[in-house]
């Protein structure tokens, strides 16, 4: 009943391009992370500076300056975020303590988030207001979606794919929010005079890797809510 043989046609190209995606993270990301940069920055230090530079360093743990960000080590691999909340920078052990080429361009491009937060750049606050209905629509969107099929309600069925819609919307957004913070990140590495030409290129590459992975997760979202959308129409057709 969910399935068409049109579905490999939404499915697999996206489905392809996060395969690529990954493998191009797993690679850049496992070759510049064992290159060490000249100025022997850790991730900690590199976050220092960059905030320092754009006015948002927190003095101390304890301060409670809404324009400080705080740094913090987080568990887990590439785990690193900023977080809009609490203000504050988490960095994976290895990106913050180690001093590799990876690690200015991540901490670079969190660093960059942090920025969007405090300049109100609009795609991040869209984002983040979006946060709790896109969590909802993701999951109870399906839930709706499959329920409306099995007992044959239309309206349970277009319902599910309005609250899926949130979701993609999500990822729409999130591609922008992502692409301008590596672009900050570029802009920053180069004009903090953190990186060589060759390292550069490097933390480039990481970067560019990661933003491949944001744009197929938002081929796939599209991919599938398109798809929903057709079976939602094909059981329209059915009961008229």
């Amino acid at each position: 009943m969910f399935f068409s043989p049109l579905y490999f046609v939404f499915a697999l190209p996206p489905l392809f391009l996060m395969i690529y995606a990954q493998l191009k993270v797993k690679s850049a990301y496992g070759k510049y992370s064992k290159i060490a940069n000249q100025k022997g920055l850790t991730g900690f230090k590199t976050a220092q500076m960059l905030l320092r530079a754009n006015g948002l360093e927190r003095v101390s743990r304890q301060a409670q300056d809404e324009k400080g960000v705080g740094i913090e080590a987080t568990e887990g691999t590439l785990s690193d975020h900023y977080d809009p909340r609490t203000k504050v920078l988490r960095l994976s052990r290895r990106v913050g303590e180690g001093a590799s080429v990876a690690s200015l361009g991540i901490v670079a491009h969190e660093v960059g988030h942090a920025v969007q937060d405090h300049t109100g750049y609009f795609f991040f606050q869209a984002r983040s207001r979006l946060v709790p209905v896109a969590n909802l629509g993701s999951t109870l969107g399906y839930i709706l979606f499959f329920l409306g099929f099995l007992i044959g309600l239309t309206g349970l069925v277009w319902l599910g794919i309005i609250l899926f819609s949130a979701a993609v919307l999500f990822t729409l957004i999130t591609l922008p929010v992502e692409l301008d913070a590596s672009s900050r990140a570029r802009v920053m590495l180069q004009s903090q005079g953190l990186v060589t030409a060759e390292e550069y290129q490097g933390a480039s590459a990481v970067l560019s890797a990661a933003a491949l992975t944001y744009l197929a997760s938002m081929l796939q979202a599209v991919s599938n809510l398109l798809y929903y959308i057709l079976l939602a129409m094909g059981m329209g057709k059915r009961e008229d």
